[in-house]
């Protein structure tokens, strides 16, 4: 298998400094390309944004592994050395699905792979109307996914986004026994408050990731204040799409007389609707209607 041994060495170098690692958002090509030519130490593939920018969907996990996976082996080649954490969504299946994703993204050279507990169909983080699986079932999805890489280089990120449908304290449980099955970073998706990113902190026994949206619901934070916090990455999977996303609208709305202002999106739910997040939620109503998946 191709391993890209160099960025993630890199990036274990990185996380051993205890230093914040700001990894910025790509998507294509060129925000790879700007990423590392402007110096940043690790890049995160957002799932977010290769859905919107490389398809044109929301991020409702209509993007498939496959496809995932091409835009993580272009985004390792543009960026080189420089390490790629990328989003692999619920692992796209069962553990026996979540083994072969594993292997993919491994093959594909990225230096960390991020897994969540959301259930299939995924929505983005910062959307309400979460599903979860059980813990016990999410366990058994790292535990596939631990066990099939074959270079432990390869970190892997567990992601519970418990806390929109189930609460913070249920957030901070699954996270540490997340931890404790082996995951080498901890995610926490979208705490509502400063003080509970600091209860995350505080209580979570391992390296953590905070996800910063652009509107979304986590408060922002300064890269000073994550140090502190004791924060091993933070990832602002927006920050550049947002602004490749104005520009084009500024300069769509120029040729055509009309005001930008009248397009622009301030939120994630109003980005989503600028490439179909309406037609499709009417569409998945129509003929998959939301079950009770929700488990402690």
């Amino acid at each position: 298998m191709a391993r890209n041994t160099g960025s993630r060495r890199r990036l274990g170098e990185l996380l051993e400094r205890k230093e914040l690692i700001v990894a910025p958002g790509v998507y294509d090509g060129i925000s790879a390309h700007l990423a590392k030519r402007t110096g940043h130490s690790a890049a995160y593939l957002t799932g977010a944004g290769v859905a919107a920018a490389g398809f044109g969907l929301p991020d409702i996990g209509l993007v498939t592994q496959t496809e995932m996976v091409e835009r993580a082996r272009m985004a390792v080649r543009a960026l080189g050395d420089v390490p790629l954490l990328a989003d692999a969504d619920t692992g796209y299946g069962a553990p026996i699905n979540v083994i072969r994703t594993v292997r993919e993204y491994e093959d594909a050279g990225v230096a960390a792979i991020q897994l969540e507990d959301q259930a299939f169909p995924k929505r983005c983080g910062h959307l309400p109307d979460k599903e979860l699986v059980s813990a016990d079932d999410f366990l058994r999805t790292l535990g596939a996914a631990l066990d099939a890489r074959t270079d432990d280089g390869m970190l892997v990120i567990a992601r519970t986004d418990a806390r929109g449908p189930l609460g913070l304290d249920e957030a901070i449980r699954r996270a540490n026994r997340y931890a404790a099955a082996g995951a080498d970073i901890l995610f926490v998706e979208a705490p509502q408050s400063t003080a509970e990113i600091e209860r995350i902190a505080a209580e979570v026994d391992a390296p953590l990731l905070l996800n910063l949206v652009i509107g979304g619901l986590t408060p922002d934070q300064s890269v000073e204040r994550l140090q502190q916090l004791g924060f091993a990455v933070a990832i602002h999977p927006s920050a550049v799409l947002s602004q490749a996303t104005l520009g084009a609208l500024t300069a769509l709305c120029r040729l055509r007389g009309v005001d930008v202002e009248d397009f622009a999106p301030s939120k994630p739910q109003e980005f989503f609707d600028l490439v179909g997040m309406a037609e499709w939620s009417a569409l998945g109503e129509k003929y998959q209607p939301p079950t009770a998946r929700q488990e402690a």
